[in-house]
């Protein structure tokens, strides 16, 4: 069986024929497990416990009318097999089950129930200091990690480039951001034709799509973080890559004033990431300012209570980031 459009990872025949369930085991249901972007993912319920399978398609599941690196999967698959043995990566990791190449299939432990951190952006989660420890306590053991070797991940690379450091600075991309906020659209213009921005913007584009020193999770933003019954966990590295540490960081804290926390929070974050690993600190801002602009004026939209001022200020202050 090959990978086609229709082809769903979840007949019974097909897992039991992986060896992922036991002779003796039955399945009772599935569901859709949480809310990625990237790929196909459901929970498997039997009799002898629950695992999850997640399938990566030649397009992005949530925008399919994007193409992507089908073979992104193996990426995370590695991933996980390079950190495992890692006391500390480790637990907050699942285990892989098992992996079938030629469906791009990969199923894994099921982590137990719990949410991510997608609630920090409406207000109706929190996140604590020390919870911020410990996400930044995987972040720098992670980016300690030897980084070779590692699949380059040249094809996501090229995807993430194209929508971070690309798209959103297009004067005519085609995606009008009214439709997400009357006024957004004209404002963004500010932003597309303003040529030193834009400049900055461009070199930065190439310093990441060079290979770096750090190994990456690459998309370290509060979906990627789970908290459940045994604790906090980090998902979804199928963007992981070798590169500038500042990367992962710039994100987590891109996201944490779009979710309007307190600036004592991203700055103890800033801290407590110091405290472990270096950090350039030029770099890491116009990380930070380039990850806001492409989620305010980007097709990667947030489910964000920002006002269109908010977003104003927000975009001045990224280009001041950048600038």
């Amino acid at each position: 069986m090959k990978l086609s459009e229709e082809f769903t990872p979840l007949t019974e025949d097909y897992l039991r024929s992986c060896g992922w369930i036991k002779p003796s085991a039955k399945i009772y249901d599935y569901k859709k497990a949480g809310e990625g972007n990237m790929n196909f993912v459901a929970r498997v319920f039997t009799t002898d416990g629950n695992f999850i399978i997640k399938q990566s398609r030649p397009y992005v599941e949530k925008y399919k009318q994007i193409p992507a690196p089908v073979e992104r999967i193996a990426v995370e698959k590695t991933f996980y097999e390079k950190i495992r043995g890692n006391t500390i990566l480790d637990g907050f990791s699942p285990n892989i089950l098992g992996y079938d190449e030629n469906n791009y299939t990969l199923a894994m432990e099921d982590l137990g129930h719990g949410a991510d951190f997608l609630g920090l952006y409406t207000g109706s989660i929190t996140i604590t200091e020390q919870e911020i420890e410990k996400f930044i306590l995987y972040l720098a053991e992670l980016h300690k990690t030897p980084a070779q070797p590692f699949p380059g991940n040249a094809s996501m690379k090229a995807l993430n480039h194209e929508h971070i450091f690309v798209y959103p600075f297009l004067e005519d991309n085609g995606f009008n951001l009214d439709n997400i906020q009357e006024g957004l659209q004209l404002f963004s213009m500010t932003v597309k034709t303003n040529k030193k921005l834009k400049a900055v913007i461009s070199r930065l584009g190439q310093q990441y799509l060079a290979v770096g020193a750090s190994l990456l999770h690459g998309d370290f933003y509060p979906g990627s973080w789970l908290k459940v019954e045994s604790g906090l966990k980090i998902i979804d590295p199928e963007f992981a890559f070798a590169g500038d540490a500042e990367f992962d960081l710039a994100v987590m804290l891109a996201h944490f004033k779009m979710a309007k926390l307190p600036d004592r929070l991203t700055q103890f974050t800033t801290e407590c990431y110091a405290a472990k690993n270096k950090i350039n600190r030029s770099l890491l801002n116009q990380y930070t300012g380039v990850e806001i602009l492409r989620r305010l004026i980007g097709i990667a939209q947030l489910p964000l209570s920002l006002s269109l001022d908010e977003k104003r200020v927000l975009i001045n202050e990224a280009g001041s980031l950048l600038i």
